[in-house]
């Protein structure tokens, strides 16, 4: 169901997937992120990373009445306080998308799927 807005130029309808696209790009870009995760891990407890084409993959956009639950699964970079990275990354995603699209953003939740070095 897509998020409806009503403009003087007329009337806009943002997709869920779209949502997701920006998401997976701001996520990409927090310090402590190697990267997306697909929301199922692959059978040996392996994390596959997604590519840019892929980031509706790794989030979980729902409505909850005129607010936005969001559901991301990300890999984060080993050696890092993940507690502190994650909060600096949701406060990033719920600042990106309130001011981009003008939505209430009601939760952001952070999946860490696995940790990765970066060679």
């Amino acid at each position: 169901m897509p998020i409806h807005k009503s403009t003087e130029y007329g009337d806009i309808e943002i997709s869920l997937d779209a949502i997701a696209n920006l998401v997976g790009g701001t996520i990409n870009e927090c310090y402590g992120i190697v990267g997306m995760a697909s929301q199922k891990v692959v059978k040996d407890g392996w994390a596959e990373l997604l590519k840019r084409e892929n980031y509706s993959r790794g989030v979980i956009v729902r409505q909850d009445g005129n607010s936005l639950i969001l559901d991301i699964y990300v890999i984060a970079l080993q050696g890092i306080k993940l507690s502190e990275v994650m909060v600096a990354a949701q406060q990033r995603v719920r600042y990106v998308l309130e001011k981009t699209l003008e939505v209430k953003v009601e939760a952001v939740n952070l999946n860490v799927q696995g940790v990765r070095t970066v060679k």
